[in-house]
Protein backbone atom coordinates (compact mmCIF):
# COMPACT_ATOMS: atom_id res chain seq x y z
CA UNK A 1 0.00 0.00 0.00
CA UNK A 2 1.61 3.61 -0.98
CA UNK A 3 0.51 6.89 0.63
CA UNK A 4 -0.22 7.26 4.12
CA UNK A 5 -2.25 10.32 5.93
CA UNK A 6 -0.37 11.93 8.19
CA UNK A 7 -0.99 10.62 11.70
CA UNK A 8 -0.84 13.60 13.66
CA UNK A 9 -4.35 14.82 12.12
CA UNK A 10 -5.83 12.61 15.00
CA UNK A 11 -4.42 14.97 17.48
CA UNK A 12 -5.25 18.09 16.15
CA UNK A 13 -7.81 18.64 18.62
CA UNK A 14 -5.65 17.12 21.48
CA UNK A 15 -4.78 19.80 24.02
CA UNK A 16 -1.61 17.94 25.36
CA UNK A 17 1.90 18.81 24.85
CA UNK A 18 2.98 15.52 24.25
CA UNK A 19 1.35 13.00 22.53
CA UNK A 20 2.46 9.34 21.24
CA UNK A 21 1.16 6.82 18.49
CA UNK A 22 2.27 3.13 17.62
CA UNK A 23 2.06 2.02 13.67
CA UNK A 24 3.91 -1.16 12.12
CA UNK A 25 4.47 -1.15 8.24
CA UNK A 26 5.25 -3.24 5.57
CA UNK A 27 8.10 -3.65 3.60
CA UNK A 28 8.38 -1.07 1.01
CA UNK A 29 5.11 0.80 2.30
CA UNK A 30 5.97 4.25 1.09
CA UNK A 31 4.31 7.58 3.35
CA UNK A 32 3.84 10.02 0.54
CA UNK A 33 5.30 13.66 0.81
CA UNK A 34 3.31 15.36 4.00
CA UNK A 35 3.97 17.23 6.70
CA UNK A 36 3.15 17.49 10.32
CA UNK A 37 1.40 20.36 12.39
CA UNK A 38 3.96 18.99 15.77
CA UNK A 39 7.40 18.66 15.78
CA UNK A 40 7.82 14.65 15.77
CA UNK A 41 10.18 12.18 16.94
CA UNK A 42 10.29 9.14 15.15
CA UNK A 43 11.32 5.98 16.29
CA UNK A 44 11.66 2.51 14.58
CA UNK A 45 12.42 -0.45 16.66
CA UNK A 46 12.37 -2.30 13.54
CA UNK A 47 13.41 -1.81 10.04
CA UNK A 48 15.13 0.76 8.08
CA UNK A 49 13.50 4.35 7.44
CA UNK A 50 14.28 6.57 4.28
CA UNK A 51 13.31 9.72 4.66
CA UNK A 52 13.42 12.53 1.72
CA UNK A 53 12.65 16.22 1.93
CA UNK A 54 13.32 18.79 -0.65
CA UNK A 55 16.38 19.74 1.05
CA UNK A 56 18.19 16.04 2.02
CA UNK A 57 17.99 12.85 2.24
CA UNK A 58 18.17 10.57 5.58
CA UNK A 59 18.44 7.08 6.31
CA UNK A 60 17.51 6.00 9.97
CA UNK A 61 18.71 2.33 10.55
CA UNK A 62 16.48 0.05 13.35
CA UNK A 63 16.22 1.30 17.01
CA UNK A 64 17.50 5.18 15.95
CA UNK A 65 15.09 8.15 15.85
CA UNK A 66 14.85 10.76 13.29
CA UNK A 67 13.61 14.21 14.42
CA UNK A 68 11.07 15.94 12.23
CA UNK A 69 10.52 19.71 12.41
CA UNK A 70 6.78 20.95 12.05
CA UNK A 71 5.90 22.09 8.79
CA UNK A 72 9.14 20.35 6.99
CA UNK A 73 7.48 18.34 3.74
CA UNK A 74 8.64 14.89 3.81
CA UNK A 75 8.46 11.50 2.19
CA UNK A 76 8.83 8.10 3.72
CA UNK A 77 9.82 4.21 2.68
CA UNK A 78 10.32 1.59 4.83
CA UNK A 79 13.07 -1.07 4.37
CA UNK A 80 11.83 -4.05 5.96
CA UNK A 81 9.07 -4.45 8.56
CA UNK A 82 9.16 -1.12 10.43
CA UNK A 83 7.54 -0.93 13.97
CA UNK A 84 7.11 2.50 14.36
CA UNK A 85 6.72 4.27 17.59
CA UNK A 86 6.40 8.44 16.96
CA UNK A 87 5.82 11.24 19.68
CA UNK A 88 4.11 14.70 18.63
CA UNK A 89 4.92 17.62 19.98
CA UNK A 90 3.47 20.94 19.70
CA UNK A 91 5.43 23.75 18.63
CA UNK A 92 8.33 25.56 21.28
CA UNK A 93 7.41 22.69 24.02
CA UNK A 94 11.44 20.92 22.84
CA UNK A 95 13.65 23.76 23.06
CA UNK A 96 17.30 23.47 21.40
CA UNK A 97 16.61 21.18 18.47
CA UNK A 98 17.64 21.93 14.93
CA UNK A 99 15.18 23.24 12.40
CA UNK A 100 15.75 20.35 9.62
CA UNK A 101 15.65 16.95 10.25
CA UNK A 102 18.18 15.02 12.60
CA UNK A 103 18.85 11.14 12.72
CA UNK A 104 19.67 10.81 16.24
CA UNK A 105 20.39 7.61 18.81
CA UNK A 106 17.81 6.71 21.11
CA UNK A 107 19.00 6.20 24.57
CA UNK A 108 17.83 2.91 26.52
CA UNK A 109 15.91 5.05 29.07
CA UNK A 110 14.33 6.93 25.84
CA UNK A 111 13.81 3.51 24.72
CA UNK A 112 11.79 2.36 27.48
CA UNK A 113 9.95 5.88 27.07
CA UNK A 114 8.46 5.58 23.95
CA UNK A 115 7.65 1.91 25.32
CA UNK A 116 5.56 3.41 27.79
CA UNK A 117 4.17 6.25 25.73
CA UNK A 118 2.42 4.75 23.30
CA UNK A 119 -0.06 2.86 25.99
CA UNK A 120 -0.69 6.43 26.92
CA UNK A 121 -4.19 7.88 25.91
CA UNK A 122 -4.23 10.67 23.91
CA UNK A 123 -6.07 13.13 26.92
CA UNK A 124 -4.34 11.70 29.85
CA UNK A 125 -3.91 13.39 32.48
CA UNK A 126 -1.39 16.02 32.94
CA UNK A 127 -0.59 16.29 36.54
CA UNK A 128 -0.97 12.21 37.05
CA UNK A 129 1.84 9.82 36.46
CA UNK A 130 1.20 9.92 32.49
CA UNK A 131 1.89 13.43 32.66
CA UNK A 132 5.09 12.71 34.89
CA UNK A 133 6.23 10.20 31.77
CA UNK A 134 5.65 12.72 28.91
CA UNK A 135 6.94 15.66 31.01
CA UNK A 136 9.98 12.93 31.24
CA UNK A 137 10.13 12.81 27.74
CA UNK A 138 10.52 16.29 26.72
CA UNK A 139 13.73 16.43 28.99
CA UNK A 140 15.59 13.41 27.69
CA UNK A 141 14.81 14.12 23.74
CA UNK A 142 17.15 17.31 23.77
CA UNK A 143 19.66 14.93 25.29
CA UNK A 144 19.58 12.35 22.37
CA UNK A 145 23.03 12.51 20.56
CA UNK A 146 23.11 13.33 17.06
CA UNK A 147 24.35 10.98 14.16
CA UNK A 148 25.84 11.73 10.75
CA UNK A 149 23.24 9.96 8.73
CA UNK A 150 21.85 12.99 6.43
CA UNK A 151 22.99 13.53 2.92
CA UNK A 152 22.33 17.30 1.82
CA UNK A 153 20.94 18.19 -1.99
CA UNK A 154 21.88 20.83 -4.19
CA UNK A 155 19.48 23.40 -5.02
CA UNK A 156 21.31 24.04 -7.99
CA UNK A 157 18.87 21.90 -10.58
CA UNK A 158 21.67 20.46 -12.80
CA UNK A 159 23.68 19.24 -9.53
CA UNK A 160 20.17 18.54 -7.87
CA UNK A 161 19.42 15.46 -10.62
CA UNK A 162 23.07 14.57 -10.62
CA UNK A 163 22.91 13.91 -7.18
CA UNK A 164 19.39 12.00 -6.49
CA UNK A 165 20.67 10.20 -10.20
CA UNK A 166 23.70 9.15 -8.07
CA UNK A 167 21.69 8.12 -4.88
CA UNK A 168 19.76 5.67 -7.48
CA UNK A 169 22.58 3.63 -7.85
CA UNK A 170 25.63 5.38 -6.11
CA UNK A 171 29.51 3.92 -6.21
CA UNK A 172 32.42 4.60 -5.11
CA UNK A 173 34.16 5.56 -8.75
CA UNK A 174 32.13 8.30 -9.29
CA UNK A 175 34.96 11.14 -10.32
CA UNK A 176 34.80 15.09 -10.39
CA UNK A 177 35.49 14.87 -13.66
CA UNK A 178 32.61 13.01 -14.93
CA UNK A 179 30.43 15.47 -12.79
CA UNK A 180 31.77 18.47 -13.94
CA UNK A 181 31.82 17.70 -17.30
CA UNK A 182 28.42 17.05 -17.14
CA UNK A 183 27.17 20.38 -16.00
CA UNK A 184 29.62 22.13 -18.63
CA UNK A 185 32.15 23.28 -15.81
CA UNK A 186 35.86 23.20 -15.00
CA UNK A 187 36.80 21.31 -12.64
CA UNK A 188 37.68 24.26 -9.89
CA UNK A 189 34.23 25.31 -10.69
CA UNK A 190 32.55 22.09 -9.87
CA UNK A 191 33.95 21.63 -6.84
CA UNK A 192 33.45 25.44 -5.25
CA UNK A 193 29.68 25.13 -6.54
CA UNK A 194 29.41 21.49 -4.90
CA UNK A 195 30.55 22.73 -1.44
CA UNK A 196 28.59 25.66 -1.66
CA UNK A 197 25.41 23.94 -2.71
CA UNK A 198 25.58 21.06 -0.16
CA UNK A 199 28.75 21.80 2.48
CA UNK A 200 30.47 19.07 1.67
CA UNK A 201 33.39 18.00 -0.37
CA UNK A 202 32.66 16.20 -3.90
CA UNK A 203 34.20 13.05 -2.06
CA UNK A 204 33.06 13.23 1.57
CA UNK A 205 29.45 13.52 0.10
CA UNK A 206 29.67 10.80 -2.01
CA UNK A 207 31.49 8.49 0.89
CA UNK A 208 28.54 9.83 2.78
CA UNK A 209 25.83 8.45 0.05
CA UNK A 210 27.50 5.15 0.03
CA UNK A 211 26.83 4.50 3.66
CA UNK A 212 23.42 5.64 3.41
CA UNK A 213 23.20 3.09 0.81
CA UNK A 214 24.56 0.29 2.12
CA UNK A 215 22.67 0.74 5.62
CA UNK A 216 19.27 -0.90 4.33
CA UNK A 217 21.28 -3.57 2.75
CA UNK A 218 23.23 -4.10 6.01
CA UNK A 219 20.06 -4.43 7.77
CA UNK A 220 18.78 -6.74 5.59
CA UNK A 221 21.13 -8.95 6.13
CA UNK A 222 23.68 -8.71 2.94
CA UNK A 223 26.99 -9.76 3.81
CA UNK A 224 29.60 -6.89 3.99
CA UNK A 225 31.85 -8.23 1.28
CA UNK A 226 28.72 -8.25 -0.98
CA UNK A 227 27.73 -4.64 -0.07
CA UNK A 228 31.39 -3.55 -0.78
CA UNK A 229 31.91 -4.84 -3.34
CA UNK A 230 28.19 -3.41 -5.40
CA UNK A 231 29.51 0.09 -4.09
CA UNK A 232 32.73 -0.43 -5.99
CA UNK A 233 34.75 -0.99 -3.59
CA UNK A 234 37.94 -3.44 -4.40
CA UNK A 235 38.22 -5.09 -1.57
CA UNK A 236 35.95 -5.31 1.76
CA UNK A 237 38.21 -3.62 3.73
CA UNK A 238 38.89 -0.38 2.20
CA UNK A 239 34.69 -0.08 2.55
CA UNK A 240 34.96 -0.81 6.51
CA UNK A 241 37.72 1.65 7.16
CA UNK A 242 35.24 4.66 5.25
CA UNK A 243 32.31 3.39 7.22
CA UNK A 244 34.19 3.05 10.31
CA UNK A 245 35.32 6.87 10.21
CA UNK A 246 32.24 8.43 9.37
CA UNK A 247 30.06 6.25 11.63
CA UNK A 248 32.61 5.14 14.15
CA UNK A 249 31.96 1.44 14.09
CA UNK A 250 32.30 -1.51 11.71
CA UNK A 251 29.35 -2.25 8.90
CA UNK A 252 28.51 -5.88 10.77
CA UNK A 253 28.54 -4.09 14.15
CA UNK A 254 26.58 -0.96 13.50
CA UNK A 255 22.92 -2.19 13.02
CA UNK A 256 21.41 -2.92 15.99
CA UNK A 257 23.79 -1.47 18.11
CA UNK A 258 23.19 0.03 21.51
CA UNK A 259 23.06 3.54 21.77
CA UNK A 260 24.85 4.77 24.58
Amino acid sequence: MNGHKPADHVFANVARPVVALGTDYPDGHIVAPHHHGRDQLLYGATGVVLLNTPHGAWVMPPERGMWIPAGMVHDVRMMGEVRMRSLYMSQGVITGMPPHCQVLAITPLMRSLLAEAVAVPAAYDPHGRDGALMQLIQHEIPRLPALPLSLPLPGHPALARLCRNFLLEPTHHARIEDWSDAIGASRRTFTRLFRRETGLSFVAWRQQACVMAALPRLAAGHPVTEVAIDLGYDNPAAFTTMFKRILGAAPASYIGRDAS
